[in-house]
C-alpha cells in the first residue's frame, strides 16, 4: 500500500470522526427537545386534575395560575398556533415526541455504523502503516555522499554586504 493510499484512509477516518462529532451533536439538540416535550405533556396532565400550577417567566421568577378552561394554545406549525382541547394538545404532543424519538433511533443507528466504518479504516490504516515502516527497515540503506555546502569566508573586521 502506497503513502498516497495511507492518506486517503486517514483522509476518510477524520472525515467520519467530524460526521459523528456532527450526529452527537444532532442527538444531543434533539434529546433536550424530547426532555422539553415530556415536561410539556406532564404540565397539561396535571393542569388536567385541576390543580393550580406555576408558570415560569423567566429570571426566576413564576407565575401563579388556577385553571379554569380546557383549551390551550398549541403551535401546529409553520409559526400558526391553534387554541385547541388539552386531550388534544397531548396527543398532539405525544405524535410530536414519537417522531423526535424515531430520528433519534436512525441517528444513532447511524452513529454505530460510522463508528463501525470508523474503526475498520483505522485498522487498515494501522496495519498498512507498520507494511509500510516494516518494508522501509528491511531494504538496505544507501549510503550517498554527503556533501557539505561551501560557505563563503569573510576576513574579520569586514562588513556584511547584500551579497553575503
Amino acid at each position: 500500500m502506497e503513502q498516497q493510499e495511507l492518506q486517503r484512509i486517514a483522509q476518510l477516518v477524520e472525515m467520519n470522526r467530524q460526521k459523528m462529532a456532527r450526529i452527537e451533536e444532532q442527538i444531543t439538540k434533539l434529546s433536550e427537545i424530547r426532555m422539553e416535550q415530556l415536561g410539556v405533556i406532564a404540565a397539561l396532565k396535571t393542569l388536567d386534575t385541576q390543580q393550580s400550577t406555576m408558570i415560569p417567566l423567566g429570571g426566576g421568577v413564576q407565575l401563579p395560575i388556577s385553571t379554569e378552561g380546557n383549551t390551550v394554545v398549541v403551535d401546529i406549525g409553520s409559526g400558526v398556533q391553534a387554541e385547541k382541547p388539552r386531550a388534544e394538545a397531548i396527543t398532539i404532543l405525544e405524535s410530536r415526541l414519537e417522531e423526535v424519538e424515531e430520528v433519534m433511533d436512525t441517528l444513532q443507528n447511524e452513529f454505530t455504523e460510522t463508528e463501525t466504518v470508523v474503526t475498520e479504516l483505522a485498522n487498515t490504516f494501522s496495519e498498512a502503516a507498520a507494511a509500510i515502516q516494516a518494508a522501509q527497515e528491511a531494504e538496505p540503506v544507501e549510503e550517498s555522499p554527503q556533501v557539505k555546502p561551501t560557505r563563503r569566508r569573510r576576513k574579520h573586521g569586514t562588513e556584511l554586504t547584500l551579497d553575503d
